[in-house]
């Protein structure tokens, strides 16, 4: 009897077991099966063509470019930026971030310390060395190369969404658009001005005409005397005297610098001679038009202003992308800030 009731037991106790097993194959049968986890990192391709392998969420970045830095500020996105440039230098916050050397010959040791899950660079100033030296270390680097006004307005907008803010490049996108499209209706009845960007006087050196500059100046009203395939084109003065424009413009960060600049070329032989320089016909604006970033807006407009101030008498002067008291030190020249990925040597803007 003893045996017969502990055999049932067993047998009922296997029963159990037998069933919960049964149920428990059947519940993992009919459930979901898990969710992938979403990939670390993806794939983009840069302006100039580039395909780089990018992290799904870029929370640090280094910028190699003065432009660069100035369009993170302008999407709000400082936080995120964990160094920059020497050259650096707006808006003045930006002096404080930590340094990596300059753009031309960037320190990579400080880069790789800083643990960059993305490094800015632009093809008009940074070396193809450079990005090399980046990809061998495992750091990525997206590039930018705008030539035109319209396409700093489109970079800017493709960095919004690289960056995982796209409805902040989008509004400041728009925004540049509005901006210059008001400052194009002003001028458009009005004859363009002749004029000759000064980006060097000695040796003396302009822009060419593919360049985002002188499609700045087209939009302010204005159009360069200087009609070269090449971006930083060495002019001759004699050729400036027979091409006769009508203003010299200059971009300065602090309008002193322009007026010795000015000053000293009135008492040159080969320059006085030149009916803008007699006649001071000077337009100094900041140095924002050097640099394909939102403040390109501002440098437009200041120079619509200087060139046709009868198209602005019923409107002040905007100051909304104006530097605030205590201003950066001036930006260092073109040719201090030389270096693009194909050309190494070749003068080009303060970017």
């Amino acid at each position: 009897m003893f045996f017969d009731s502990t055999l049932r037991a067993v047998a009922v106790a296997a029963l159990v077991l037998l069933f919960s097993d049964a149920a428990i194959c059947a519940s993992q049968a009919t459930a979901d099966p898990p969710l992938p986890a979403p990939p670390a990192y993806r794939q983009v391709t840069d302006e100039i063509g580039r395909t780089i392998r990018v992290p799904q969420s870029i929370q640090r970045i280094v910028s190699l470019a003065p432009n660069l830095t100035e369009t993170i500020y302008a999407l709000g996105l400082q936080d995120r930026l964990v160094g920059d440039t020497d050259y650096c230098d707006f808006p003045p916050e930006a002096q404080l971030k930590t340094k990596v050397g300059g753009a031309v010959n960037p320190s990579l040791e400080a880069i790789a310390a800083l643990h960059p899950d993305l490094v800015l660079v632009t093809k008009n100033l940074n070396r193809l060395e450079t990005v090399n030296a980046l990809d061998s270390l495992g750091i990525p680097s997206y590039a930018t190369d705008p030539h035109s006004v319209e396409a700093i307005i489109v970079s800017t907008e493709r960095l919004a969404d690289l960056l995982g803010a796209p409805e902040t490049g989008t509004a400041l996108g728009k925004d540049m658009e509005r901006r210059i499209a008001a400052i194009k209706d002003r001028v458009a009845a009005l004859p363009r001005r002749s004029v000759l960007f000064v980006v060097w006087t000695e040796p003396l050196i302009s822009v060419g005409k593919d360049t985002f500059i002188a499609d700045a100046l087209q939009h302010a009203g204005a159009v360069s005397v200087i009609d070269s395939s090449q971006n930083w084109p060495h002019i001759n003065l004699e050729e400036v005297v027979r091409l006769h424009p009508e203003f010299l413009v200059f971009a300065e960060s602090h309008p002193d610098d322009a007026a010795h600049t000015t000053d000293t070329l009135a008492g040159l032989p080969g320059w006085r001679i030149l009916d803008a320089v007699k006649h001071r016909r000077f337009a100094v604006i900041s140095d924002a038009v050097n640099r394909p970033a939102p403040r390109i807006a501002s440098a437009i407009e200041e120079l619509a202003r200087q060139l046709h101030p009868e198209a602005f008498a019923d409107t002040p002067q905007s100051d909304k992308d104006n530097a605030s008291p205590g201003s950066p030190p001036p930006a260092k020249s073109p040719l201090q800030l030389a270096g693009t990925f194909s050309a190494p040597r070749e003068c080009t803007c303060a970017q």
